[in-house]
């Protein structure tokens, strides 16, 4: 048996699964007995010529099913794939990638097939709310600022859509309709929560801070925190706020 923690549920697994997962969705795994054996493939998005994760695919979506328990006919045939990916890499074919490509394709389909219709016509039907729910993971990944995530790196609307592997407008059209907010207000919103709990709570100085929220000059800092509280970050820090 494995268990997998979500940040929104726990999953246990209590028989031969294909499980998909990607670098948006935190989870962690946790074996509850003696795991007999499984394999793995791990790729980079550019491996999937046609970006999967940022399509309608629900296997690579927050909110989607990652974990499929397979019966016994079906985990040889999940299994036989994987041979067959372990023989091609280890071929001197020139074409290989391509095969090998092909077969995570086929893994990806074998699962979605495993799905009822009615849940793959609402994962079409979803597809804005994903969208969103990936950009959010995407931003709240970066905080809270510590020793492990010292800076954000992702600050501007185009960084998240380059992540995503989405047009920047069509990003932007999404999360308006979804949450009422473009991306540039929500990207905004979320820094200055950042910058209150640091000004409050952390040892860092206004210089340190505006640092790591991906601000390149103090001044640049202290107007993006001025502009959304009317008072300065030192001001705040020590308590001299004005009424909103």
């Amino acid at each position: 048996n494995v268990e997998f923690h979500y940040a929104d549920r726990i999953i246990v697994s209590k028989s031969p699964s294909l499980i998909f997962s990607n670098p948006f969705i935190p989870y962690k795994c946790e074996k509850l007995d003696q795991v007999e054996g499984g394999a793995y493939c791990i790729f980079t998005k550019e491996f999937l010529n046609e970006n999967a994760i940022s399509r309608n695919y629900s296997v690579f979506h927050p909110q989607g099913n990652h974990i499929f328990p397979l019966s016994k006919i079906q985990a040889k045939k999940v299994a036989h794939v994987f041979e067959e990916m372990k023989d091609e890499l280890n071929s001197n074919y020139s074409f290989k990638y391509d095969m090998l490509r092909n077969k995570v394709y086929d893994l990806i389909h074998f699962a979605l097939k495993m799905q009822p219709p009615t849940q793959q016509g609402e994962d079409v039907k979803n597809a804005a709310q994903r969208i969103a729910s990936l950009f959010i993971e995407l931003l709240e990944r970066q905080f809270p600022i510590e020793e492990h995530h010292p800076r954000i790196q992702f600050r501007s609307p185009s960084d998240f859509a380059e992540q995503m592997n989405i047009h920047v407008n069509h990003l932007n059209g999404v999360l308006k309709e979804v949450t009422g907010y473009t991306t540039s207000e929500l990207i905004a919103q979320r820094i200055l929560e950042e910058s209150k709990i640091l000004l409050r709570q952390s040892t860092l100085n206004i210089s340190e801070i505006g640092y790591a929220l991906g601000f390149k000059e103090v001044p640049h800092f202290n107007n993006f925190f001025k502009k959304h509280t009317q008072v300065s970050p030192m001001k705040f820090r020590k308590g001299l706020l004005t009424p909103q």
